[in-house]
């Protein structure tokens, strides 16, 4: 099984996710998501194959999430907006995400990694 893994080179949590997938063998494709940020129509898949709410997309821990003021804006905004502003920068996106054929892993948790890969 191959999936697409979107991280930030940068971020602790992504690396440690990375190293998991290295010591567990799981093939990869991997992506920086700051330099290629995910498209409206990819978030759209991804959060309908998640069942997530959308919410649990965004990195609500991030600069760029608390200096546009998103945790009074989102909301209010429609889906299409979320969308929208997520595809905007892939700084907004909670990371590490996993992409697999039939499953969406936001963020990493060991646990829930394992079940899936």
């Amino acid at each position: 099984m191959s999936v697409l893994f979107l991280q930030y080179p940068p971020c602790t949590t992504c690396k440690k996710a990375k190293v998991w997938l290295d010591e567990h063998q799981v093939s990869y494709e991997d992506r920086h998501i700051k330099e290629k940020n995910p498209t409206v129509e990819e978030l759209k898949a991804w959060h309908e194959k998640s069942g997530l709410p959308l919410k649990r997309f965004f990195n609500t821990s991030g600069l760029a999430y608390k200096a546009l003021g998103l945790k009074d804006r989102l909301p209010t905004m429609s889906e299409e907006e979320q969308y929208q502003l997520l595809a905007s920068d892939g700084m907004l996106v909670k990371r590490p995400l996993v992409i697999g054929d039939d499953f969406v892993l936001v963020g990493f948790k060991a646990e829930q990694w394992q079940q899936h890969l």
